[in-house]
């Protein structure tokens, strides 16, 4: 797969793609159901399947602050659309310039001269160009003019639910991972390298395995049931937290720790995945390092059971 940020970079398409435009935040089961039907028509017109996306994305270019949490950042978005027959990636810095580029420049730049789309799939929501002026059925129009079709990526139901990145956040938020897992197609993940912290984790008995997640909000806080990937061959157990680590001082920045079960190897600078099975509890502060040691405990406990009752 093929990765170009920004047109310069765009390899050679002399016989043009077929191509679908969105955040796909969550690479949740409607976006793999899109880009499966995309990848069918590109199989079709012997063409390659290429996924635009904008970074930012455009809600957090005009408000940053109103702009939902992410379920997925550029990385990790990258890796699950990797998983998918995805050809190749086109990433569009969204800035001034092109939150300025009318409708019109924005069909004929990127679409028509860049990529030369044959076949285009779009939300019927999709709005584009300056003061988001464009939408489906111009591109449909201009698709007619120039040779190219554009189909609405319709929607994906799971039991009656119209599957989307908003209805997963708020299935994160209320702890409910079986419908997350549901809704994605799989656990949800994060994706990250491991870092040196304080080391308390160790002092307390619980060494953990840390990961900076670079942002400001997450879909998801608190402690949860595990499994991490990308240190040995298999998924590891383990309990994590994800939050700001109030009783020992956090400082505004949201970090994932976890606590890897039966495992004390030197992890640091692996690049790893772990993945949400099960909500314990929510972060909270205690009184004394005592009190928050003895909690750890208990997690420990019941995040192994539950893998014990799981595999029952």
């Amino acid at each position: 797969m093929f990765l170009a940020r920004g047109l310069k970079h765009l390899p050679d398409l002399a016989k043009g793609c077929v191509a679908t435009i969105g955040n796909f935040d969550g690479v949740h089961i409607g976006h793999r159901a899109v880009i499966e039907d995309l990848a069918a028509q590109g199989r079709r017109l012997g063409l390659p399947t290429v996924v635009v996306l904008f970074e930012p994305q455009p809600r957090e270019y005009f408000d940053s602050a109103l702009a939902p949490s992410r379920l997925t950042r550029f990385r990790e978005k990258l890796t699950q659309l990797n998983r998918l027959p995805v050809d190749g990636v086109l990433v569009l810095h969204f800035d001034r310039h092109l939150a300025g580029c009318s409708a019109e420049d924005f069909i004929q730049t990127v679409l028509l001269d860049s990529l030369r789309v044959k076949y285009l799939v779009v939300g019927d929501d999709f709005r584009f160009g300056k003061n988001r002026r464009g939408c489906s059925n111009m591109l449909k129009t201009a698709g007619a003019a120039n040779g190219f079709a554009v189909a609405d990526t319709g929607s994906v139901l799971k039991d009656g639910e119209r599957v989307s990145s908003t209805l997963i956040r708020e299935a994160l938020a209320a702890g409910n991972m079986v419908d997350a897992a549901r809704y994605l197609g799989r656990p949800y993940s994060i994706i990250g390298r491991v870092c040196a912290g304080a080391r308390l984790g160790r002092q307390l008995g619980f060494p953990t395995a840390n990961i900076a997640l670079m942002r400001k909000k997450t879909p998801l806080q608190g402690v949860f049931a595990v499994t991490m990937e990308g240190i040995v061959g298999h998924p590891l157990n383990g309990v994590a937290n994800v939050g700001l680590r109030p009783t020992v001082g956090g400082q505004g920045t949201m970090q994932l720790e976890t606590h890897l079960f039966d495992f004390d190897g030197d992890i640091y600078g692996h690049l790893v995945e772990v993945h949400f099975h099960h909500k314990l509890r929510e972060e909270r502060r205690f009184q004394s390092i005592t009190a928050l040691r003895e909690q750890i405990e208990t997690d420990a406990d019941q995040a192994r059971a539950y893998f014990t009752n799981r595999n029952v």
